[in-house]
């Protein structure tokens, strides 16, 4: 089964992790391939999500300018055609990209506009979401999420909170949530990832999002999987990152409660996450399910129209995403 001509849709998608070595090397143009395994890429014996997410920090670092941004943003997309993706949305934290000069406005501006181009060019349909982090401020979440209200009616399309939940309460970004809420944008909040689902619960308590990035620890407590259930709350699940950062407690790929979340009956979407820290990308990750679980066309069907219905799109791009999508699954 060539699983690169299944047509894909991806929600969770981090901007400043996924910098392949071709946009690396143009940034910096000393770098070696095997300095940009060392340092870009993750070891799989990382002890802990901060542990990962360090290795970020050295991408990051690239993308403090106009151009620098403009030039990962259309690398990304160059992946995304590799991986013949129908729709994604992608995030990043615009307060990150700050340090030498750029304003916030500047850093959401040219990600925008070259995210706009991109799509059209390459007929992939894209979106944008903010991220606060965990460790931000009261004052930084609510300054990411008027952003998102700045940028109404660009690609810019949602709100999210990302970064490691052990040690960072919610308290810091419930005023940016009911700021959300107050003005109808769009939510997603990473939860039960590092911590298990008593922060899922904790999450959708105090920022009702639509939908929880990771989430795959939810699978802990039964009457959360109902509630997610009965609630239509989707769930972004990421097998190999989760596999790579939690190699503890998921020994391997196998041991990942995704096909238990899909048997469920959750509304639940396959995603990639961090394409550079953990050298993966979509085709590969359908791959590892096939491999893993067994799946076939029907169930990256079916992910993929959960991922679009809960896509934070107009209900008419929508419906003609969904054309596509049954259309191209029907000539596989």
């Amino acid at each position: 089964m060539d699983f690169h001509q299944f047509p894909k849709v991806e929600l969770h998608l981090h901007l400043d992790c996924s910098l392949s070595y071709p946009v690396v090397s143009h940034l910096n143009p000393d770098i070696t391939h095997e300095e940009y395994d060392e340092s870009f890429i993750s070891p799989a014996g990382c002890s802990s999500l901060a542990d990962i997410l360090s290795y970020a920090r050295r991408e990051i670092e690239l993308m403090q300018t106009e151009e620098a941004l403009r030039l990962v943003t259309l690398d990304l997309f160059e992946q995304l055609q590799r991986d013949n993706m129908l729709y994604a949305e992608i995030r990043f934290a615009p307060l990150l990209h700050t340090e030498k000069g750029l304003s916030a406005e500047d850093v959401v501006s040219v990600v925008d506009a070259t995210v706009q181009t991109a799509s059209q060019k390459t007929g992939i349909e894209a979106r944008v979401l903010l991220c606060t982090l965990r460790s931000f401020s009261e004052t930084q979440s609510l300054e990411t999420v008027k952003l998102v209200e700045q940028f109404r009616g660009t690609s810019v399309v949602g709100f999210d909170i990302a970064g490691d939940e052990v040690g960072f309460p919610v308290d810091a970004h419930i005023a940016a949530f009911q700021y959300a809420r107050a003005h109808n944008i769009p939510c997603t909040a990473h939860a039960g990832e590092a911590s298990g689902a008593e922060s899922v619960w904790e999450t959708l308590q105090h920022f009702n999002p639509l939908r929880i990035g990771h989430g795959w620890r939810s699978i802990e407590d039964a009457a959360l999987l109902e509630h997610l259930r009965k609630h239509q709350i989707h769930l972004e699940v990421s097998p190999t990152s989760n596999v790579h950062v939690y190699h503890q407690a998921l020994n391997t790929y196998s041991d990942h409660p995704i096909d238990t979340i899909y048997d469920s009956g959750i509304s639940m979407s396959v995603n990639s996450d961090v394409r550079t820290l953990i050298s993966v990308t979509l085709t590969e990750e359908y791959e590892k399910m096939n491999r893993a679980f067994g799946w076939e066309k029907e169930h990256f069907l079916q992910c993929n129209l959960n991922a679009l219905r809960a896509a934070f799109i107009s209900e008419p791009v929508k419906q003609q995403l969904i054309d596509r999508l049954l259309a191209a699954y029907g000539t596989l």
